[in-house]
């Protein structure tokens, strides 16, 4: 788990890193259509089934589109702020998953302590809000904060309906390949009507940033993931989790030399801190 923290913290500040090489939109789209053909292959290999006649074909396409839409939030929200930043927006994800399934599943109601966690994180994001306001180029970086904060309300919404449906109880391999099509499919035509296929410049960092982007992240990252979640309890394996945003902030500094804020540092924290109250049980 702290190694796929570590590559999950990693993977905003590659797409960063590359950015004027080849659009984030256009990276995110080709990294989801290659691996989307690997694990297609890796499907026909163990023979399982890729009908779409077992219950999965409707909630399948719903949460291919919340996740196209939720990494074409992060690719747009890239071009405006820090990798940092865009890590820490998008892991406010549990906050609004545990809000879903208060709303929407009885058994799923928070107590007091986890409305204190949500007060608190909600805080921690009007901290690191401003602390936008107080950097060189804050206008941008709150619009990139809002792309960010976007893209956690729909990985949300791509948990709850997993949750809801038949892809519970399908396998993990069907279920990322309907992700990852969603994402090719909606990021691919994006990008092609707004411009941002004609301006790539293919060079080793690329190259060796899309191979990591594609089979790293989005093949055997998210496959080992739901491996993770069959042997061990998921409240476990999500408290480190935390870990990805301190890992993407830590990278951002390092790696892009991007500035830091006290008001961000701070409202990240309380973030952070927020959602390990609202898990805690």
């Amino acid at each position: 788990m702290v190694v796929l923290c570590l590559l999950w913290g990693l993977q905003q500040v590659a797409i960063k890193a590359c950015a004027i090489q080849m659009s984030p939109t256009v990276q995110v789209s080709l990294r989801s259509l290659l691996a989307a053909f690997l694990v297609t292959g890796m499907m026909l290999l163990r023979r399982e089934s890729l009908s779409l006649r077992d219950g999965t074909f409707r909630p399948g396409v719903l949460v291919g589109l919340l996740f196209g839409a939720e990494f074409l939030a992060v690719s747009v929200g890239l071009n405006y702020t820090t990798a940092g930043h865009m890590t820490v927006f998008l892991y406010t994800a549990p906050i609004f998953t545990v809000l879903g399934f208060h709303w929407l599943v009885r058994e799923e109601r928070m107590n007091r302590a986890q409305w204190l966690g949500v007060a608190i994180s909600f805080a921690g994001i009007v901290m690191a809000f401003s602390g936008s306001l107080f950097v060189p180029g804050g206008r941008n970086l709150l619009i990139g904060d809002a792309f960010g904060t976007l893209g956690g309300i729909l990985w949300a919404a791509t948990t709850l309906v997993i949750r809801g449906s038949r892809l519970s109880e399908a396998p993990a391999t069907k279920t990322l390949l309907y992700q990852l099509i969603g994402a090719a499919v909606l990021g691919l035509p994006f990008a092609w009507f707004t411009g941002r296929m004609d301006h790539i410049t293919w060079g080793p960092m690329l190259w060796g940033n899309l191979v990591f982007q594609t089979l790293v992240v989005a093949f055997a990252s998210y496959l080992f993931w739901f491996f993770l979640l069959t042997k061990y309890l998921a409240s476990r394996l999500s408290v480190f989790s935390f870990l990805t945003p301190l890992f993407g902030v830590t990278f951002g500094v390092l790696l892009l030399n991007e500035p830091l804020d006290w008001r961000f540092v701070l409202g990240a924290v309380l973030v952070l801190a927020g959602i390990m109250v609202v898990n805690r049980k």
